[in-house]
């Protein structure tokens, strides 16, 4: 049972009180039913394919504000542990649609130019912030703003035939969108960062492994297969401490030593007060192995 439900159980008035003062309305994730990508619940682990093969895939403006609510209702999604994100048809994303939104930017006054950047900006915003970790599958094309959809998730598994391309340069922007110069750097190092930031270049899959950005190459045919393994294998773990991991590791990048230090130490004592915790020491003790429920 997890905190929460342990609280509507035992104070039912208090936990209505809190649920409508700090919880948006409530979505119904077993019902959700998107209208810009395909959305699959596999117990604990939910699956969001983006569903325009014969285009690879791109985001349009709605697709891109439809996966920022989703990822920041997420984290009222008790029930939901982890995230998988891919692509239909062989290609992952390849990113926003050149007529649907590059073509209308060109039209577009500072003002509206602003509001469009800061809301793709809000995508990977609320990816960071949700406490499920996000496994992406990426294969094929995976471009632009499908680059950074397959960057702010948590872990990436990739295919040898990938090609992962931060193009902006190659419309005339800066490389500096959606959080690129905060994110890339910090996986695969600011020398190469700034290479792909600058030429627009495709990064192969190969070199994508071997340079960081991917966790794990796997034969295209298998490749959703493992990510969703994957994603249910850290789902049966102590997943609000896994939710600590993720936020440390976010929140840590602007911290120096000491302070970083001091806000593990914090986010280690609330762990220590989970049931996870105490699940895991007597378990040790009968030599069994802990069969968490993230409480």
């Amino acid at each position: 049972m997890s905190i929460s439900a342990a609280v509507a159980k035992e104070h039912p008035a208090e936990a209505a009180d809190t649920a409508r003062r700090f919880r948006p309305p409530r979505v119904d994730f077993a019902g959700f039913k998107p209208r810009h990508f395909r959305w699959q619940l596999d117990g604990k682990v939910a699956t969001i394919t983006l569903d325009r093969p014969e285009r690879k895939n791109p985001l349009t403006l709605e697709s891109y504000a439809e996966l920022r609510d989703l990822f920041r209702n997420l984290q009222y999604a008790d029930g939901i542990k982890n995230v998988v994100i891919a692509g239909a048809g062989g290609n992952f994303c390849s990113g926003g649609d050149v007529h649907e939104i590059i073509g209308a930017l060109t039209r577009r006054a500072m003002p509206g130019l602003l509001e469009f950047t800061r809301m793709t900006g809000d995508v990977v915003k609320a990816m960071r912030a949700c406490p499920q970790l996000i496994v992406a599958a990426v294969d094929g094309v995976c471009a632009g703003a499908g680059a950074l959809l397959a960057l702010a998730s948590d872990l990436r598994l990739g295919t040898a035939r990938s090609r992962t391309a931060f193009l902006f340069v190659r419309v005339g922007l800066s490389g500096a969108d959606m959080g690129a110069c905060a994110l890339l750097p910090r996986v695969i190092g600011q020398g190469r960062a700034c290479e792909l930031l600058v030429t627009g270049r495709a990064m192969s899959g190969d070199e994508a492994m071997q340079w960081g950005f991917f966790n794990r190459l796997c034969p295209p045919e298998a490749l959703l297969a493992e990510a969703q393994a994957l994603a249910g294998e850290l789902a049966n773990g102590p997943t609000l401490a896994h939710a600590m991991t993720k936020k440390c590791l976010h929140q840590e990048w602007n911290m120096g030593v000491d302070e970083a230090v001091e806000a593990e130490a914090q986010a280690q004592a609330i762990c220590m007060q989970t049931e996870d915790f105490k699940r895991a020491y007597r378990a040790f003790a009968a030599k069994q192995k802990p069969v968490f429920q993230g409480d």
